[in-house]
């Protein structure tokens, strides 16, 4: 345990949690700008889609590669040190292809710079999740985490509109310089942001050097929680389902509904708010219903909506159901995320973040071409309607094991 003194006010009056939801909000938003400016970037040099596909898998590689050791370094690195390099690194990155694309385009760059990036992004995620826990109280970290969520939710609205208009109107090249400039931003911002100490409860030896057994320490340590080691197995068979799910709906519109781009971006622009909505009712749901009832629900729910946006042919339906998936989704992650800060001693949270993101992740990409793949063969209607009674199965499931606990935050377990 972490031993902290207890601030009873409003977290919009806490200075340092405040600063660092607003530099982050800016951060968020400009890095949403990359999310639609390097596809465009790379289409347009190039022409080629199986490019732009090589490039994705190559920064998905290195997040995997990052995961192992991003957990090690914010245990045993000053967190908003660590925040702040990944963050002068990123503007760094970023601000090299602009540069380069007023002479020439060099696509042998983006190849080199896209996956460091998302390395850095990675080492900066895990710090980012642990860093909360310095900054407010245990009893505020759901509250928290839910404010951070509805900016990532927001910035996902708004940040690719303005980003599709700024590439529209001056090229992909502005939209990654405008990203570039947040992160510079960002890192100034984070040197104001003051930590708590980290003082565990019993000396942790420093061990020597970074390794892989690091990564096996948090594996662990999720094995021996009774409900982390439930969460990790059930959310690897969800996120097969799920991680697919917004091509499966790209496609529905775009080539069986004959809708058009602007109609797929809005429906997409639309599911992003069930976050915004999920970061407002998290905190006093699970107060009320309990940590089981939220996530067991939640991704009840999702298999529900999952089954019904292949059933129907209106639009507004099918972005009512999809932003009723991204809400599910939303509040069962931001318990799951609560859960394991307030669990976890704040020396082992960087790598149990690690591990759990990593082993949970790992059957998405298989999940995401399973499911593409039958929605091209048998129809999207067959796929949603098998993937949703799935996800309702695996949420029964959750009522089997300690999931099911409405404060699954006071048992005791053993730390390595």
């Amino acid at each position: 345990m972490i031993q902290y003194a207890m601030v009873t006010g409003s977290l919009w009056r806490d200075r340092d949690f405040t600063l660092f939801w607003l530099v982050q909000t800016l951060s968020v938003a400009g890095d949403s700008f990359s999310y639609v400016a390097l596809p465009l970037l790379m289409l347009r040099a190039t022409g080629s889609v199986s490019q732009m596909g090589l490039l994705t898998g190559l920064a998905g590689a290195a997040t995997i590669v990052a995961g192992v050791f991003a957990g090690t370094l914010a245990d045993r690195i000053d967190r908003r040190m660590l925040l702040i390099v990944c963050d002068v690194a990123r503007a760094g990155l970023y601000a090299l292809i602009p540069l380069v694309w007023l002479f020439s385009p060099q696509i042998w760059l983006l190849y080199a710079i896209v996956p460091l990036s998302a390395a850095f992004a990675m080492v900066f995620r895990v710090s980012y999740v642990a860093a909360v826990t310095n900054l407010v109280d245990p009893h505020r970290i759901t509250e928290a985490n839910a404010r951070l969520s509805a900016t990532y939710a927001a910035a996902s609205v708004g940040g690719p509109v303005i980003a599709g208009v700024l590439c529209g109107l001056y090229g992909p090249t502005s939209a990654i310089a405008v990203d570039a400039a947040t992160f510079a931003v960002s890192a100034v911002g984070l040197c104001f942001v003051r930590l708590r100490v980290r003082t565990p409860a019993r000396d942790v030896p420093a061990p020597d050097g970074v390794s892989w057994r690091d990564f096996v320490v948090g594996v662990r340590f999720l094995w021996r929680h009774p409900v982390l080691r439930a969460l990790t197995v059930l959310l690897s068979f969800l996120t097969f389902l799920t991680l697919g799910l917004t091509d499966i709906v790209v496609y529905y519109l775009g080539h069986e509904l004959r809708q058009s781009d602007g109609t797929v971006g809005y429906v997409l622009a639309t599911a992003a708010v069930g976050t915004i909505i999920a970061a407002f009712v998290v905190a006093p749901a699970r107060r009320t219903l309990g940590f089981g009832a939220c996530w067991i629900g939640s991704y009840a729910l999702c298999g529900v909506a999952i089954a019904g946006i292949g059933m129907s042919r209106s639009v507004p339906v099918v972005a009512a159901l999809a932003t009723t998936v991204v809400f599910g989704i939303g509040v069962a992650g931001i318990c799951s995320m609560s859960l394991r800060q307030e669990v976890t001693p704040d020396h082992l949270l960087g790598r149990v973040t690690a591990s759990f993101w990593t082993i949970h992740s790992a059957l998405g990409p298989i999940g995401a071409a399973v499911l593409t793949t039958s929605a091209a063969h048998y129809g999207v209607p067959a796929t949603c309607l098998v993937a949703g009674v799935a996800c309702l199965l695996i949420a029964a499931c959750g009522t089997l094991t300690p999931i099911r606990q409405a404060r699954p935050e006071r048992l005791a377990v053993e730390v390595p």
